[in-house]
């Protein structure tokens, strides 16, 4: 797993699927985060135009080229049409959050070479961590269940 992440951030550019114009869901908490830390970062949604003042692209297949990871915040359901879409566009990684995730769209992405990660939350990986995540991750070295 932990290849995986380091994987993951060693992207130039971040597409965030599942991005919402409200600032109190949980998608629109990770593109800013993302955002808010300085990375190239690009919102997804089939029914934004934008979000946070930018250009909203309507699929995965739409994303800049520059993009080679992508973050899921959608039901488990919705994650299996997005693996379809980075297999198709290229993707290399792709983080599935906490809930987003299924084993179908889990099994399909690293059949296909995409490297996975899935049942962590992206806001304890993205340096710096702030607020409850980095209590969180704290917890998480303490028992030993901090990919290594």
């Amino acid at each position: 797993m932990r290849t995986a992440i380091d994987a993951f951030f060693r992207s130039d550019a971040f597409g965030v699927v599942g991005v919402s114009a409200d600032r109190r869901k949980f998608g629109n908490v990770v593109y800013r985060a993302l955002r808010e830390r300085g990375l190239k970062v690009f919102p997804v949604h089939h029914s934004h135009d934008r979000v946070e003042g930018d250009r909203c692209f309507r699929s995965v297949r739409e994303l800049p080229p520059e993009v080679r990871a992508v973050v899921t915040v959608v039901p488990p359901a919705a994650t299996e049409q997005v693996v379809e879409d980075c297999i198709a566009r290229g993707i290399s990684s792709l983080w599935m959050q906490q809930g987003s995730e299924s084993t179908a769209a889990v099994t399909a992405a690293g059949a296909k070479g995409i490297a996975v990660v899935h049942g962590k939350c992206i806001l304890m990986f993205l340096e710096p961590v702030r607020s409850i995540h980095a209590f969180h991750r704290g917890i998480m070295k303490l028992i030993g269940k901090y990919p290594r």
